[in-house]
């Protein structure tokens, strides 16, 4: 059975090129300073621009680019801690959410969606939508899918349009018993409605949270949140505490 020489892959060129760009930036560059065109920077590396889109993709990804609509691509500043509550056990809306409430709807959801509430697949359910700033820039929007049957006392006096109603169905959610709650993250790519909102490019990097909130021994509400790839560091418990910087010469603190 053969072996991999791992010594003998070659490094890809744009991986290479994301290196000596990276240096560039902590050298020549500064925060919120926009780069050249690709064609110069094509010209100045002497590279293709194919493979200096993929070098700028993967800085981008890192957090160490951003890509602003109109302006072109800029240094990053660090990015910002942002907690999503490893440790809470609390419904959301609860005092201390961080989220602000924007709009409800109801709405037949995605068949995802409705697979992980167990609902039918054209029963409608209630999604508020909301967002949150850090530092006064909106750093990710939430969409949380919550069933009829979570919220049996909601009415339409209660509850009439926009934030109103959004935090109307949360109240009444506060009613159940919480009896847990699990969280997933991944990698995913800015949708359009995600973009247009949290200032980005259509498929541009994003950290999606998902978390499913359980009462009464069944999904009482999923939210699927999307963050700011570029600009947030998603931080769990006392991680928060936990700097990694980009010179080598700096150590965590």
């Amino acid at each position: 059975m053969g072996t991999t020489q791992l010594d003998s892959v070659q490094e890809p060129k744009y991986w290479h090129l994301r290196t000596v760009l990276s240096e560039a930036l902590d050298s020549e560059f500064s925060v919120g300073e926009i780069l050249p065109n690709e064609r110069d920077l094509a010209a100045r590396f002497g590279v293709a621009r194919a493979t200096l889109r993929q070098a700028l993709e993967q800085l981008e990804l890192e957090g160490r680019l951003q890509r602003r609509r109109g302006v072109g691509t800029t240094v990053a500043p660090p990015r910002v801690g942002v907690a999503v509550g490893g440790e809470q056990h609390a419904w959301p809306g609860a005092a201390g959410d961080a989220w602000q409430a924007v709009d409800c709807v109801q709405e037949i959801p995605a068949a995802a969606v409705a697979a992980a509430l167990e609902t039918g697949a054209d029963e409608p359910v209630h999604t508020v939508r909301r967002s949150r700033m850090s530092g006064g820039q909106l750093v990710a929007t939430e969409l949380l899918h919550i069933p009829a049957a979570s919220v049996p006392g909601l009415t339409a006096i209660d509850a009439p349009s926009g934030a109103a109603r959004a935090r109307a169905v949360l109240r009444e959610l506060h009613h159940l018993d919480l009896e847990g709650q699990d969280r997933a993250v991944e990698l995913g790519s800015a949708r359009a409605d995600d973009a247009r909102e949290l200032d980005r490019l259509p498929g541009s990097p994003v950290l999606v949270v998902t978390t499913r909130f359980t009462a009464q021994g069944r999904t009482a509400a999923l939210s699927v949140a999307t963050y700011r790839a570029d600009t947030c560091r998603l931080t769990f418990g006392d991680s928060a505490g936990v700097e990694i910087h980009h010179d080598p010469a700096q150590r965590a603190s």
